[in-house]
């Protein structure tokens, strides 16, 4: 009896085996199906942050749509399912938990505010979940190196080191004081702007801080106004903000303020109105006006407005970028998409700048913020306008 036909029957068997490992395999990686990728984001859609949040939203939403469209990731719809957060660290925590253990998320992508990212993170690492492109600068959303977290966002740190010694060189700034949320977050604008200020010699001649949720800012400006700063640095968000920068003016104290990409908004001009005129601020990308230079965003905005019935506005863009990033990096990493080609690919790839204006991002095994520069802009007439390109 010939020997031929049993071993094909057993090469047959071995390729089967190895097809149905293969699809197992494939099977076994959370979040990604025959048809579907699912990814998750916390964003705060009912507390202090609810303005970004949607934004984010809405951005978020819109790629994600237009990738679908176009045929998804690879022959894969991509799913995006949101948690709120109410820019609470617990509930941020019980987000995260559910997106994993529910959802079986793929990836974390634009999770909202440091503090909320903080507490969701170990979640996340537990069940090997990627946390991608948070919207805080915090340096603790790269640093200690961890293979599943990624920033995409200029640090607070350094926006603020850099800030403070433009604002001296630039517009005479002499004697600081500074204004910062009570947290992970303001503690990293303070400590950027300390180390600016040593660099060239100088020190805060007044620091008050606040607690998150805060709506009287009376007592911290009466302190800053009687150290007699020319020049206050703002850790705060959108309407911390506008509250100092609202009391200073009404007691007649008014420094030059500077804020970091945190304030950096149309929130800002739009809510606290003709005040807010004259604030800088370190920012990354562009708020995108509807009658922006470039024909590529006044076309994006016109189809975003469509979509969701209002003007797109700074977050709207950076929503849209994150999820960009994703997509490009799980095309590139092919049909069998794990978390370890995914990753792979995102430390192989330089991604060139965007119709936003958005810096050049580059991943490395080493190096997991893709971006540690930002730029200066300034209320101008109730519009933000860029006075540098980016600061090394």
């Amino acid at each position: 009896m010939s020997l031929t036909p049993k071993r094909n029957l057993a090469g047959i068997a071995v390729a089967v085996a190895l097809a149905a490992g293969a699809g197992l395999a494939s099977a076994q990686q959370m979040g990604v199906s025959k048809d579907e990728v699912v990814i998750g984001s916390i964003q705060d859609l009912s507390g202090p942050l609810a303005g970004f949040g949607k934004q984010l939203r809405f951005g978020m939403q819109q790629r994600v749509d237009e990738i679908n469209e176009t045929g998804g990731i690879n022959g894969r719809k991509l799913k995006l399912v949101f948690e709120d957060s109410g820019y609470d660290p617990k509930k941020g925590l019980l987000a995260a938990q559910k997106l994993v253990q529910q959802d079986k998320i793929f990836a974390m992508v634009g999770t909202l505010g440091t503090a909320v990212a903080m507490a969701s993170m170990p979640t996340l690492f537990e069940k090997n979940v990627l946390h991608l492109f948070p919207l805080t600068a915090a340096r603790e959303m790269y640093e200690p190196l961890h293979k599943l977290k990624y920033s995409f966002a200029a640090p607070y740190f350094d926006q603020m080191r850099n800030g403070v010694k433009w604002m001296v060189k630039e517009r005479g700034a002499k004697k600081f004081c500074i204004i910062y949320q009570d947290d992970d977050f303001g503690v990293e604008v303070l400590k950027g702007a300390e180390q600016g200020l040593k660099e060239i010699n100088q020190a805060f001649a007044e620091k008050t801080t606040f607690k998150r949720g805060a709506t009287d800012f009376s007592a911290q400006v009466a302190k800053m106004k009687s150290a007699g700063c020319d020049t206050v640095v703002l850790g705060t968000i959108i309407r911390e903000t506008i509250g100092t920068i609202g009391e200073s003016r009404k007691t007649g104290f008014n420094p030059q303020f500077l804020g970091s990409s945190a304030a950096y908004t149309d929130l800002i001009h739009k809510l606290g109105g003709k005040a807010m005129d004259g604030l800088y601020a370190t920012m990354q990308v562009g708020v995108p006006y509807m009658d922006d230079p470039s024909k590529n965003v006044r076309e994006w905005g016109a189809r975003y407005k469509a979509k969701f019935n209002e003007d797109p506005a700074l977050f709207s863009s950076y929503g849209y970028v994150a999820v960009d990033l994703f997509y490009q990096t799980a095309k590139k990493a092919g049909p069998n998409l794990t978390t370890d080609s995914f990753v792979k690919t995102l430390e192989a790839t330089t991604f060139a700048r965007d119709m936003f204006g958005s810096p050049e991002y580059k991943f490395t095994p080493t190096q997991h913020l893709g971006n540690a520069r930002s730029r200066v802009s300034q209320i101008q007439n109730g519009r933000w306008v860029n006075l540098t390109d980016y600061l090394d």
